[in-house]
C-alpha cells in the first residue's frame, strides 16, 4: 500500500514538474514574440533619430486660396450618430483656405439618430453660400465606412480625395498645404499626423495620446525615413483616386479598411507622403468602453488584414528583404496583445514552479525577465522619443509626466485581454459589426452633459469586464504569495498586470450609463 501511495506522490510530482517546463516553453515562445516586435520598434527608432534632423520634409509651393491652378478635390465626411461633431467637421472644412470652386463636399451619412437632421441642416446652409456639398445619406450600412466610401466613388468629381473622420478639426491650410505634395507622380496617398484637441481632459485621454504620439512620430516617421511600407490611418490624409481604383477598391472584408487599401497601393508601387509637421486635430475617446470599442476595432481588424495580405506581401517582387520584414511586422503588431497575455496566464503557474525545474532561480529570473525588459525598455525609448515637442517645463510638470509614464505600461497589460479576444477572432475571420467610437465635443476640460452620457455611453457589464476583474485579483494574489514564499521573480510583473486589469475593469463600469 505504501508503495503505490508514493508511486502516485512520485507521478504527480512529475506532472507538475513537467507542467512546470510546459509553462516555461509557452512563456518563452510568447516573450520571444514580445521581444522580435521590441526589436523591430527599436530599428524604427534608429530610423527616425538618423534621419528626422537630416531629412526635412519636402517643402513645394502651398497653392493660394484664389489659385485656380489648384487641383480639384473632393472631401469626403463619412460618419455614423454623430450628432455632437457632425456640424462641426462641415464648418472646418468650410473654412479650408482653398478656392470654393475648386472642392467638393460629400458628407457620407449613415445615421440613425438625430445625426440626419443636423446634416440636412448644415447641408443647405452652406449650399446656400455656394459651396458645393452633397448628403449622401445611406438606409442601410452594408459594408460600414469602407462601403460608404465605395458607394459614393461614381459620385466623386474630384481627382484627389480627402478623407475626414467626424471628429476631426482639420486647420485651414490643410488642403493647400498637402495637394502640392502630389507633384511626384507615385504619391498616392499623404497622410498628416493626428494631434489631440482633449488630450489633458484625463488621465485616460493622457495616456490615448502618449501611445498615438509614438505611432506618428517614431513609427510612421522612422517607415517613411526608411522607406518602408507606411499605413494611411482612415483619416485626416488625401488619396489619388485613380490609385483607389487601380488598387482595386475600398473593400469591407476587415475593419481596417485603411489598412488593406493603403498596402494594397504600396504593393503597386506607389508611395505614402507622410507630414510629420502638419497635424490634424481630432477628439480622443473620453470614456473607457469607447476607447476599448476602438482598440478592438483595430486589432481585429489587423489580425484580418494578416489573414487578407500576408501571403500577398510576402509573394511580392516589388519589396525588398527589409521592407517585407517590417511589413509583416506591422500586419502582426497588434498581436502583440494576444502574446502578452499568453505570457501573463503562463506566468503565473511558472513562478512557483521555479524551485521544481532542476535550474538556478537566479539563472531562471534573469533569462524569464530578460525578454519582458527588452519590450520595456523598447517602449519607455520611444515614448520618450516622442514627447520631444511637450518636455515637461517645470518640476511638478515632470513629476506629473513620471507618474503617468508609469502608469502607461501598467494600463496596456491591462488590455491584453480584450485586445487579444479581438485579434483571436480576427484570424478565426469571424464577422463582427464596425463599431464606431462615440465623440462628444468636447476640448479640453469639458464635461459631457448627461444627455450625451444617455446617447452613447456603453449600458451593460460585458463578460471581458467581469474577466479582467478576475484577472486583476488573480495576479494580485499571486504577487502576495510570491512576496510570501520568496517566489520573487514575477512580482513587479504581476502587480504591473493587476493594477493594469483591475484599472481597465474599473473604469469599464464606472463610464457604463446605466439611465433609461
Amino acid at each position: 500500500m505504501f508503495g503505490i501511495h508514493s508511486l502516485f506522490e512520485a507521478f504527480q510530482y512529475q506532472a507538475f514538474v513537467d507542467f512546470g517546463y510546459l509553462m516555461l516553453l509557452i512563456y518563452f515562445l510568447a516573450m520571444s514574440g514580445v521581444t522580435v516586435y521590441a526589436l523591430l520598434q527599436f530599428h524604427l527608432l534608429y530610423l527616425y533619430k538618423k534621419y528626422h534632423k537630416e531629412n526635412p520634409e519636402i517643402r513645394y509651393k502651398q497653392y493660394g486660396a484664389t489659385d485656380q491652378n489648384a487641383p480639384f478635390v473632393t472631401v469626403q465626411l463619412p460618419m455614423y450618430n454623430e450628432m455632437y461633431v457632425a456640424e462641426r467637421i462641415m464648418d472646418y472644412v468650410a473654412a479650408q483656405e482653398y478656392p470654393k470652386d475648386r472642392f467638393q463636399i460629400q458628407v457620407l451619412d449613415d445615421s440613425t439618430d438625430e445625426t440626419v437632421g443636423i446634416v440636412a441642416a448644415k447641408v443647405a446652409a452652406l449650399k446656400a453660400q455656394g459651396f458645393d456639398i452633397q448628403h449622401v445619406h445611406r438606409v442601410n450600412r452594408q459594408g460600414y465606412k469602407a462601403g460608404a466610401l465605395q458607394e459614393a466613388m461614381p459620385l466623386v468629381r474630384g481627382e484627389f480625395i480627402a478623407i475626414f473622420d467626424a471628429d476631426f478639426t482639420p486647420r485651414p491650410d490643410f488642403l493647400r498645404t498637402t495637394m502640392a505634395y502630389f507633384e511626384d507622380p507615385k504619391v498616392a496617398i499623404v497622410q498628416t499626423r493626428w494631434e489631440h484637441i482633449n488630450a489633458d481632459y484625463s488621465m485616460l485621454t493622457k495616456l490615448q495620446a502618449l501611445q498615438l504620439n509614438v505611432h506618428f512620430t517614431v513609427e510612421q516617421a522612422g517607415r517613411s525615413y526608411g522607406n518602408l511600407l507606411l499605413q494611411f490611418n482612415g483619416t485626416a490624409g488625401v488619396w489619388r483616386k485613380d490609385v483607389i481604383n487601380e488598387a482595386g477598391g475600398w473593400a469591407s472584408d476587415t475593419l481596417t479598411e485603411d489598412l488593406d487599401l493603403s498596402f494594397r497601393a504600396q504593393i503597386l508601387g506607389y508611395k505614402i507622403q507622410y507630414l510629420e509637421k502638419l497635424g490634424s486635430p481630432a477628439e480622443l475617446p473620453v470614456d473607457m468602453n469607447a476607447l476599448k470599442g476602438q482598440q478592438f476595432r483595430w486589432n481585429k481588424g489587423g489580425a484580418q488584414n494578416v489573414r487578407k495580405l500576408m501571403k500577398l506581401v510576402w509573394n511580392t517582387d516589388k519589396l525588398s528583404g527589409i521592407q517585407k520584414m517590417h511589413a509583416i511586422s506591422q500586419l502582426t503588431a497588434y498581436g502583440v496583445f494576444l502574446w502578452v497575455f499568453i505570457a501573463a496566464v503562463s506566468s503565473v503557474p511558472l513562478a512557483f514552479a521555479f524551485s521544481e525545474l532542476g535550474i538556478s532561480t537566479h539563472f531562471l529570473s534573469f533569462s524569464v525577465l530578460g525578454l519582458f525588459s527588452v519590450a520595456a525598455i523598447s517602449y519607455t525609448a520611444n515614448i520618450t522619443a516622442a514627447l520631444h515637442r511637450t518636455v515637461p517645463a517645470t518640476f511638478w510638470e515632470k513629476v506629473r509626466f513620471f507618474g503617468l509614464f508609469l502608469s502607461f505600461m501598467p494600463m496596456s497589460l491591462g488590455l491584453s485581454l480584450y485586445n487579444a479576444v479581438a485579434v483571436v477572432e480576427g484570424l478565426r475571420g469571424k464577422v463582427s459589426a464596425f463599431v464606431r467610437t462615440p465623440k462628444y465635443g468636447g476640448n479640453g476640460g469639458q464635461q459631457k452633459s448627461s444627455l450625451q452620457k444617455a446617447s452613447y455611453m456603453a449600458r451593460k457589464i460585458s463578460w471581458v469586464t467581469i474577466a479582467e476583474g478576475v484577472m486583476s485579483l488573480v495576479f494580485l494574489s499571486s504577487a502576495i504569495v510570491g512576496l510570501a514564499t520568496g517566489n520573487t521573480a514575477f512580482v513587479l510583473f504581476h502587480s504591473m498586470l493587476a493594477f493594469g486589469f483591475g484599472t481597465i475593469c474599473y473604469y469599464s463600469i464606472k463610464h457604463l450609463n446605466f439611465g433609461n
